[in-house]
């Protein structure tokens, strides 16, 4: 299989398109944008389906949250309709 890397997407002619899509259909899955050509030209993108839940990494907003002594009491402008 000839990958044609670019600085965002992998692209692909349609025979090794063919060939190995399910390699390319785990490559997508793991959230990678693979363009399918034709003659050299761009003719479609395998993306990831929107709603596929990605893995989430415990922890990986430590110390981007910050949660003040104060958070749990009213706030003094609030009305309610």
């Amino acid at each position: 299989m000839t990958l044609k890397r670019s600085t965002v997407d992998t692209q692909v002619n349609v025979h090794d398109a063919k060939t190995n899509l399910s390699r390319l259909l785990k490559r997508v899955m793991a959230g990678e944008e693979i363009v399918i050509a034709r003659a050299g030209k761009p003719v479609a993108r395998l993306v990831p389906v929107h709603g596929i839940r990605v893995r989430r990494v415990p922890g990986s907003a430590a110390g981007q949250v910050v949660i003040h002594a104060n958070s749990d009491q009213p706030i003094a402008d609030f009305e309610r309709p």
